[in-house]
């Protein structure tokens, strides 16, 4: 169940592993509890064992540390680089396009031999260069060999169309664009970037497909969780008592198709999501425990119905998806 990397020669699983939540620290820490090293490694060894070939992290992920803690975890279970995907992501604030190049050796670094398959621009604002510029810088290591394809993240329709011109003058294919996508989050359908990416044969790749663990069903269950969780968190993915009463229906179809198959409402989540938009989109749900790792590799194992995707799209709809 492979699937390729836009136009490249890169094979991924439709699941990968998000691992934001391995910084450690900085912004992350108000969302996510921090995870020590053999939290981890547990954490990775779990989505190996499930399947997973791909990691998806950033420098913007604790300065390296998300990046380095991943690659030790790689190493402890004795992998060698190139046996696994791994995509990182270039910060933009505040820098030049130069300086994708310039720091190239410490994301090098961290990685620890590693090797970066898939280099992203993380934002397309906050540089001190035209995205242009930015994309050039790429294009240039990406034919020196240095970083195996070129991505972006969070770029518009009209962004990626330019972006993916301009890479494709240089001789390198735009590979992919990262973007929110979820049962609760559809926009790509709406703004051109779904339609686009399919035109151009360009991977979309969909980040919090679990909607910071809305879809998984666990805070409809029990309200009181919520109370525990940091505010932005809370405020951001629609935690409060409202949001909870509108996704309800998403969430009891999600449990009533998954009690029938014998698996969780995350999983039906993810499995709709892998399947629904065809080869276009992948997803890199997060995990801060190695079960959570487990069912989601797991999910691509779920073949769900056409009916079953029918009926999640249409509730779906109705929640505001």
């Amino acid at each position: 169940m492979m699937r390729r990397l836009g136009a490249t020669g890169v094979e991924i699983t439709p699941v990968g592993l998000g691992c934001m939540q391995f910084s450690g620290s900085g912004l992350v820490e108000r969302f996510y509890r921090a995870l020590d090293q053999p939290a981890v490694t547990s954490v990775v060894g779990a989505a190996l064992d499930g399947g997973i070939t791909w990691f998806d992290t950033a420098e913007m992920y604790g300065r390296g540390r998300s990046e380095r803690a991943l690659t030790t975890a790689l190493r402890e279970r004795e992998l060698a680089p190139g046996s696994v995907t791994v995509a990182t992501k270039w910060a933009p604030a505040g820098r030049t396009a130069a300086n994708i190049g310039r720091t190239l050796d410490a994301r090098l670094t961290s990685l620890q031999g590693f090797p970066i398959d898939l280099h992203q621009i993380h934002l397309p604002y906050g540089s001190l260069s035209p995205v242009s510029r930015q994309l050039v810088e790429m294009a240039r290591l990406a034919r020196a060999g240095r970083v195996g394809a070129v991505g972006v993240s969070n770029f518009s329709a009209r962004q990626m169309e330019r972006a993916s011109a301009l890479l494709r003058s240089k001789g390198v294919p735009l590979a992919s664009n990262q973007v929110q996508i979820s049962l609760l989050h559809r926009a790509i359908e709406r703004n051109g970037v779904l339609d686009t990416a399919r035109r151009l044969g360009i991977t979309l790749i969909a980040y919090s497909p679990l909607r910071a663990g809305l879809l998984a069903g666990v805070f409809h269950a029990d309200p009181g969780r919520v109370r525990s969780l940091p505010w932005v968190r809370r405020f951001l993915v629609g935690l409060g008592s409202r949001g909870l009463a509108r996704t309800a229906p998403l969430i009891d179809e999600l449990g009533a198709i998954g009690r029938a198959y014998g698996v969780s409402a995350a999983q039906v989540a993810l499995s709709w999501l892998i399947r629904f938009y065809g080869e276009t989109v992948v997803a890199i749900p997060g995990a801060s425990k190695p079960q959570q790792a487990k069912e989601s590799a797991a999910a691509m194992e779920l073949d769900l119905t056409d009916l079953e995707l029918a009926r999640l799209d249409e509730v779906s709809r109705r929640c505001g998806g």
